[in-house]
């Protein structure tokens, strides 16, 4: 089977050297020595990915991406950022010219192929969702289903990813997905929140769930891969994912007219650590100002987090997690919520020993 093309372009000879070792196994790669020669390369050869580095003469990256975006036959090949540096405000704006991702030079080879390849399938079921969406005038209904699947598969990808950066698993995904929709089934046999829950989606809360994070993506990983606690410099730094997770999901909105499951998604993102007492971020919302997503999220996150192992903390018991909820009632957590979790926190007990990393 062939290998596919990846484009690694860096004006600096020892990191050409260096990215082709680490690739070549896996991967055909063009190393180019300047964006103009890629963009002379483009013209006959087209990859699958390009790796693209920030910090070049003449034309850097960010030009280099602007162009790439604006020529139709280029605008669909990811682009992943090489950066030696740790600068939020820049890997900001080469995510918002288009980048998929940004990897900090000197970079773990290991992860650098994991993120590869994670991007090669997100562009692969994308691929496939256009084909589907283009033959579904003729088979609207036999597709539906397959079409549905496939979107959760990418949704389910990019979460994913954005999870793999901090080491954590697909398996919070699941879990907190299952976390919820016990909440939200004893919500309906209880009657709480009757009228409220009534105008939201469930099929849709329990899809866009799996982007609450998504902003993750532009925190270093030097901060999400930490072993210890961090200093309130880094707390500062990693709270930034709830607003840029929003604002990764308003460009989307954007550009689709899948309105309700982004927004419910946006929700999610900005709001999943808001706090009843109004202590939380990144808005400092009390009480029922924070949204019933944020506020149901806000559980099925923590108890995730803690009988879960982190980099900096190890598992802690299922009685263990519920006594430390149960006493945050009325500061971190919706009261009346956590008076239905406590009535099923054995179903948050199951679904954690049955989805397990």
């Amino acid at each position: 089977m062939d290998k596919k093309v990846i484009f690694l372009v860096d004006d600096d000879m020892t990191n050409l050297m260096v990215g082709k070792k680490a690739l070549s196994n896996a991967y055909k790669v063009f190393t180019l020595n300047s964006a103009a020669v890629m963009f002379e390369m483009l013209e006959n050869l087209t990859p699958k990915l390009i790796l693209l580095d920030v910090n070049m003469p003449e034309m850097d990256g960010y030009q280099a991406i602007e162009e790439l975006k604006a020529q139709e036959r280029f605008a669909d090949i990811p682009v992943i950022f090489l950066t030696a540096h740790n600068n939020e405000e820049m890997e900001v704006k080469g995510l918002s010219l288009g980048a998929v991702d940004y990897i900090t030079k000197p970079f773990s080879t290991p992860r650098l192929l994991k993120r590869i390849e994670m991007h090669l399938l997100v562009e692969s079921q994308k691929k496939e969702l256009l084909r589907f969406n283009n033959e579904l005038s003729q088979m609207v209904e036999e597709k539906t289903a397959t079409v549905v699947e496939l979107k959760n598969a990418i949704l389910s990808t990019m979460a994913e990813l954005v999870e793999y950066r901090d080491k954590i698993t697909g398996g919070h995904i699941v879990r907190t997905q299952r976390y919820i929709k016990a909440l939200i089934d004893a919500m309906k046999s209880s009657g709480v929140y009757k009228r409220e829950l009534s105008r939201l989606d469930e099929t849709l809360i329990l899809q866009s769930c799996q982007l609450h994070d998504v902003g993750k993506i532009a925190i270093k990983d030097s901060i999400l891969n930490k072993p210890d606690r961090l200093t309130p410099e880094e707390f500062d730094e990693i709270k930034k994912h709830t607003t840029f997770g929003e604002k990764v999901i308003l460009r989307l909105k954007k550009k689709t007219s899948d309105s309700d499951f982004l927004e419910y998604a946006r929700i999610f993102a900005v709001t999943h650590h808001e706090k009843w007492n109004g202590m939380g971020y990144p808005n400092g919302l009390k009480g029922e100002e924070i949204p019933l997503l944020g506020r149901i999220m806000a559980i099925a996150d923590v108890y995730d987090a803690l009988v879960e192992v982190r980099p900096y903390k190890d598992a802690f018991t299922h009685e263990k997690a519920v006594e430390i909820i149960i006493k945050d009632k009325g500061s971190h957590f919706d009261p009346t919520l956590i008076d239905l979790f406590e009535k099923i926190h054995h179903q948050f007990e199951e679904i954690a020993a049955e989805v397990k990393e």
